[in-house]
């Protein structure tokens, strides 16, 4: 057995792993975009590494886009096999690349309009609209802890890791000839205690681990601490500064525990009398989702919901979909919060609020996870004082404020509580993807500590024999 890794690979983005199996047969881990990489990005998303005509099988973690979102262009592309994946994350996937495939055709629109002035030749985007619904048509969904037979040699079983909304490792049974092995894929591993969703869940015992480290060398505040810190950068810029606070959220997970977090504060007294807005058509359609899925969050929702049936709802809050609307929000002097996409700010309608309201020292630009280097949000994080926006540059004048609990990927004291439920003696091959170098060589040093041989840091396009 061969893997190879094409995306994910000392990045945090691009998810794609490809295990060869002795017959050559292959399954792919996640087919993902790459995001926030600069002016590498669109160029990474134009090729994959391997041929998508030589892929048989299609494994898919969770759903985001950095995970799902290249899945249109690889069916696009010659892939004609499935594509397994639990129900949520199905669901999940119908609006979230449809909604990847909207902005490229804008984005494409825009870009060829210059092009075609100056003489150029014109460039067409990743995949359609129509792209994603042909794609859609090969997903085949697998319950939670359901074992599910993709043929007589790969067995497939979804365990739960607490992410996002149907979020899951993935934990195969490979026979080949005489020989029998464990895989096992983390995808993005959740957080204990979360606001909204369920602990991860142990998974079986693994021959081979391949595992993520995004925070790999750091530890959060407690996720306890985050609806103060909301409620501070509320009071603080739209109380007594009378400003706004920007909050660039990604529109499934993020979005929905801001809202959560807000709506209990409301419920207790405590949210000064203040307009919250929800402003993207995705994150509507993903809370709906989320709304869908509310029997299977946690059991402190649960609770919550015996006092206030919605818990993605509440009097001050309005959600935008409207174009028009969304562009009236940034003319509007009253004090207000604005939850948008996406979270790098790097497209979609918050970069819009970001221009307008970044050179104002009375607003508050609220970053609430982790965020590329080089995207708007990650040169925001960490400190930079100029920022270009849509090719114009703005003074940094407005507060910027970083909460790190709400993450949706564990600390490293998560993770490797985790990896806790592994005989790490009985791993004979793990692989650390989905992190920076820096994390991913402190998370190496941590896993060694608890046990752990043989760990590799794969580079791009690189092929390991297990």
């Amino acid at each position: 057995m061969k893997i190879s890794f094409h995306g994910a690979a000392q990045t945090v983005t691009g998810s794609k792993h490809v295990i060869t199996l002795w017959d050559n047969e292959k399954i792919l881990l996640d087919c993902g975009m790459f995001q926030g990489m600069g002016k590498e990005t669109h160029a990474l998303n134009r090729e994959y590494g391997f041929e998508p005509k030589s892929i048989n099988h299609l494994i898919l973690s969770h759903a985001h886009i950095d995970h799902s979102g290249l899945i249109p262009k690889l069916v696009k592309d010659g892939y004609n096999g499935k594509i397994y994946c639990t129900p949520a994350t199905y669901d999940l996937c119908k609006i979230m690349l449809a909604d990847s495939a909207f902005i490229q055709e804008a984005d494409v629109r825009f870009v060829n309009k210059r092009k075609k002035k100056l003489g150029k030749e014109l460039v067409e985007p990743l995949y359609t609209k129509e792209d994603v619904e042909k794609c859609l048509e090969r997903f085949v969904t697998v319950n939670f802890n359901e074992p599910y037979e993709i043929n007589n040699h790969i067995k497939l079983l979804f365990t739960g890791n607490g992410h996002i909304l149907g979020s899951a490792t993935v934990n195969l049974t490979i026979k080949e000839v005489d020989e029998t092995t464990q895989v096992a894929f983390t995808g993005d591993i959740g957080r204990y205690k979360t606001a909204l969703l369920k602990d991860p869940v142990p998974f079986p015992q693994a021959d081979v681990l391949i595992c993520e480290s995004t925070y790999g060398d750091r530890l959060h505040s407690s996720g306890e601490d985050a609806d103060q810190e909301i409620l501070n950068a509320v009071i603080e810029t739209c109380k007594m500064r009378k400003g706004k606070v920007i909050i660039p959220a990604f529109s499934l997970g993020r979005t929905q525990e801001i809202v959560y977090a807000l709506n209990k504060l409301n419920l207790h007294g405590l949210l000064p009398e203040v307009k919250v807005y929800v402003d993207s058509p995705l994150a509507v359609n993903a809370t709906n989702i989320m709304r869908k899925y509310a029997h299977s969050l946690n059991h402190k929702v649960q609770s919550f919901i015996e006092s206030r049936p919605d818990p993605f709802g509440f009097d001050l809050l309005t959600y935008v979909t409207d174009k028009r609307e969304s562009q009236e929000l940034n003319v509007k002097d009253s004090p207000m919060v604005i939850i948008s996409a996406a979270g790098m700010a790097e497209a979609g309608r918050v970069k819009h609020h970001i221009m307008h309201n970044i050179s104002n020292e009375n607003n508050t630009i609220l970053i609430v996870g982790y965020a590329e280097p080089l995207s708007l949000a990650g040169k925001l994080r960490s400190g930079e004082k100029n920022v270009k926006i849509f090719g114009m540059e703005f003074d940094v004048k407005a507060q910027v404020k970083v909460i790190d609990s709400l993450s949706a990927h564990g600390d490293y004291q998560e993770m490797l509580q985790y990896l806790s439920c592994q005989d790490s003696k009985k791993v004979r091959n793990t692989f650390i993807v989905h992190g920076d170098p820096e994390a991913q060589q402190a998370f190496k040093k941590r896993m060694k500590e608890k046990g752990f041989n043989n760990i590799s840091i794969p580079s791009k396009d690189t092929e390991y024999t297990v």
